[in-house]
């Protein structure tokens, strides 16, 4: 361990007033003792960011009480748990029949040695190892990993409070990069299937109920798939046709709100929302990607990252494009030319993409 010494500096010329001023004013002739820039900083109580032993309790954290701090949660037994904030990584660890919200997570949410737990959980990246029966509505902008463990299910995140579009931008999240469907078991097991995906009816609230303590009642959440801020897609599951439709936004001020809007009316429809993914583009991804439109569509990647959604139904170029006509004359959009060509525009664009972010 190091140890800080403070040296008794000499006054500068002129500066002997000074100090029997300051003597005088100080009581017996002492010096107030320096002030280090780390004795200013608040103190971080690691009690304030764990829940340990915890039997039959309801307990939470507020938007702004976590504000962007490591969070461990342990040896929790039939307890509800509701992290309304973002964090930079959470640690779960020997829970069992547990009830769990985790606000965006910047980087890695880790459970361990966990059964019977239903969450909802937003990260950057997510793992489980030694887990039994974990039934997760996630999003996750890597590939979910799990390890050695059995009984998961998964389903795609769908909450809401005010705060939570701020929160997963302080902790760097999209929420259009959700890969919650695309796991990756370490130890397969040969003729078993160690995780599967929750009914497509699954609502979240049957799951993990909204809070009922009065002071996590404050936090206005919905489970209204409707208004979940992470758009809901189908993932890996069953395309209900072969026609797909590749729509993309570039950036500007309405890019999410576009998208979102598009989502509502394609959606609206009886159309499926299969995936969405934010990413950066250069010009020769844009040759790869957009083909022969690739030149009108250059210039705008330089304003920031595209965000791209397939759409998947019959007759889902033909909608897509008449209501990108209507309602987004001024914008300029991506979309498919027709049916022949759209299948290859997903390709093409996801290809890329996964290429991107590593998937």
């Amino acid at each position: 361990m190091g140890c800080f010494f403070s040296r008794r500096r000499k006054p500068a010329q002129g500066g002997q007033q000074q100090l029997q001023g300051a003597g005088q004013d100080a009581a017996a002739g002492e010096q107030k003792a320096p002030q280090y820039s780390w004795d200013l900083r608040a103190k971080i109580d690691p009690k304030d960011y764990t829940f340990s032993g915890l039997k039959n309790e309801t307990v939470g954290r507020l938007p702004g009480k976590v504000a962007g701090q490591q969070f461990v949660i342990q040896d929790c037994e039939d307890c509800k748990i509701y992290i309304f904030d973002h964090s930079a990584t959470i640690t779960i660890d020997d829970c069992v029949n547990c009830q769990i919200f985790l606000g965006p997570i910047k980087g890695s949410v880790f459970f361990r040695d966990c059964k019977d737990c239903k969450c909802v959980v937003a990260c950057q990246q997510f793992r489980a190892r030694d887990c039994r029966k974990l039934e997760v509505f996630l999003c996750c902008a890597t590939q979910p990993i799990i390890e050695s463990s059995t009984g998961m299910k998964f389903g795609c995140f769908q909450y809401y409070y005010p705060e939570l579009a701020l929160q997963f931008k302080d902790a760097g999240l999209s929420i259009f990069n959700n890969t919650w469907s695309n796991i990756h078991d370490f130890t397969p097991v040969s003729g078993e299937n160690n995780w599967g995906l929750l009914p497509e009816t699954a609502v979240v609230q049957d799951y993990v109920p909204l809070p009922s303590s009065e002071e996590l009642k404050a936090v206005r959440v919905s489970t209204d798939a409707t208004k979940s801020i992470v758009p809901i897609t189908q993932g890996q599951r069953q395309k209900n046709s072969d026609e797909s439709c590749l729509a993309v936004f570039f950036a500007g001020d309405y890019t999410t709100a576009n998208a979102r809007k598009l989502i509502d009316e394609m959606t609206s429809k009886g159309f499926q929302l299969v995936q969405t993914k934010e990413v950066v583009m250069k010009a020769e991804d844009a040759h790869r990607v957009f083909q022969q439109s690739a030149l009108e569509f250059i210039p705008l990647l330089e304003k920031g990252p595209v965000v791209a959604l397939e759409f998947n139904g019959d007759g889902a170029v033909e909608q897509c494009q008449s209501t990108i006509n209507e309602v987004f004359s001024g914008t300029k959009v991506f979309v498919s030319e027709s049916k022949a060509s759209a299948s290859q525009d997903v390709d093409n664009f996801y290809n890329f993409a996964d290429m991107q972010m590593g998937m």
